[in-house]
């Protein structure tokens, strides 16, 4: 009777070892998904006032291939058309696939674009309206009488606007005495928030009409009347 062969070396590691080796067709590999798409969430067709910040944030969307939010892509905005800022220029999407931004407009312009980006995939392009002066009126203040040489009772307040009534903030309003003398403080100021400006106006010396101007820019002149008595 034929005794059995010992096993050798080789034979005892390659049985006592899990096979490392995959051959074609023996296994199937899952790919990790992938960023294929940027969508607009929200923030795209606004308007505000020129120079200012639009009051909605700007939230885009990354989606995988599956169809699902991607996490930490990153995502970078950069102005197209009429200036301004965004506010981060880069950042990477959060667990819902989003990133959020702040877009403050440019000034003088009305049309205002940007683009969002991110690595291989098709980027998305949005754009807002920007609102310019379009007329300078007297909120308060117009049309009072004083003593000559003493300040009008009140205040005047100049209002600069555009479209639809929107107020625009940050706008330089010059004022300058035309006749009867006097003086304004200050003689020139910024727009508020409201588009509004404050002005003194202390008469001069001659008895009757007095007349003073105010203009911001290309909007205007308008014509500020008292009486001196």
């Amino acid at each position: 009777m034929r005794s059995a062969r010992p096993k050798t070396l080789l034979a005892v590691l390659f049985a006592a070892i899990p096979t490392l080796v995959a051959f074609p067709g023996c296994t199937k590999t899952t790919e990790a998904p992938a960023a294929s798409r940027l969508t607009i969430v929200q923030g795209h067709l606004q308007q505000a006032a020129a120079g200012t910040l639009l009051p909605t944030p700007i939230v885009l969307r990354v989606y995988a291939t599956d169809g699902s939010p991607m996490a930490n892509i990153p995502v970078s905005f950069n102005v197209l058309a009429g200036g301004g800022s965004v506010d981060p220029a880069t950042a990477k999407s959060d667990a819902n696939g989003e990133v959020k931004a702040r877009w403050t407009l440019g000034p003088g312009s009305q049309a205002q674009s940007l683009v969002g980006s991110a690595p291989n995939v098709e980027p998305v392009m949005l754009s807002a309206l920007g609102i310019l002066p379009a007329d300078i009126s007297v909120a308060q203040g117009n049309n009072q009488t004083a003593r000559a040489n003493t300040a009008l009772p009140v205040q005047l307040v100049l209002r600069i606007t555009g479209n639809n009534n929107v107020p625009i903030p940050g706008q330089t309003v010059a004022l300058s005495i035309t006749s009867g003398g006097g003086s304004v403080s200050p003689q020139s100021a910024v727009t508020n928030s409201l588009g509004e400006v404050t002005v003194r106006w202390t008469l001069g010396p001659q008895v009757g009409l007095q007349t003073a101007t105010a203009t911001s820019g290309t909007v205007g002149p308008i014509t500020l009347t008292a009486i001196a008595n």
